[in-house]
């Protein structure tokens, strides 16, 4: 059973149409007494970093998100809910993330490296290209997904990328993943079969399954 985070801030409309094509059991909570209960635990997001961690903060809700991915529970971040995994953001000031996975999330600068201006917000269709295997991924070619963000992940650590974008000259963290902790950066649930394809591979994981 899949337990989606209601904190107030994803697109929870979306991921649960999504699960119920996808024929996956699920249900909304911002009860921790509710969602311990679940397999496998599901972390949307949707508008500022500093936002959702003050409200993740505040409801004890980042506390058990830790404890409860620290233990082994399967665990995905979608979106803004993929940056909250990281360890701080600089978006409207330094915050604070969940710290579950190493890196930082930046801005686009708006800038090539070469002075050329592209767009920001990193909005669209964009391709996925694969850094390594990973249970998330599996059945997958290269295939086309849906992003809408201004903020992107920096880290230093290869062993937690699984697929990334281009955009802007740079390498996007597209898909990340360490142990039972996994984050897409764009919607998967918007990113018609290859996004459900890694929906479903997560809600079919082995609680021991590693990334």
């Amino acid at each position: 059973m899949i337990g989606i985070i209601d904190y107030g801030m994803g697109n929870l409309h979306s991921v649960s149409s999504a699960l119920e094509r996808l024929d996956q059991p699920y249900f909304l909570s911002d009860q921790i007494e509710e969602l311990a209960k679940a397999d496998k635990l599901l972390l949307p997001g949707v508008g500022s970093f500093k936002d959702a961690m003050a409200i993740l903060n505040g409801t004890g809700l980042a506390d058990f998100i830790k404890e409860e991915a620290t233990a082994g529970k399967p665990l995905l971040g979608i979106c803004l809910g993929m940056q909250i995994l990281f360890e701080e953001s600089e978006e409207n000031g330094i915050t604070k993330g969940l710290g579950l996975l190493p890196g930082t999330v930046e801005r686009f600068s708006g800038k090539t490296s070469s002075g050329e201006t592209y767009k920001v917000p990193h909005m669209g269709w964009n391709k996925l290209e694969y850094n390594r295997t990973s249970p998330l991924i599996e059945n997958l070619d290269e295939g086309y997904v849906y992003f809408v963000h201004s903020y992107a992940v920096q880290t230093g650590d290869s062993d937690c990328l699984i697929a990334q974008a281009q955009y802007g000259g740079q390498s996007v963290p597209a898909v990340v993943g360490q142990n039972n902790i996994f984050g897409t950066q764009f919607h998967p649930e918007k990113s018609s079969e290859v996004g459900m394809t890694i929906l479903s591979n997560f809600c079919n994981l082995a609680e021991e399954a590693k990334a």
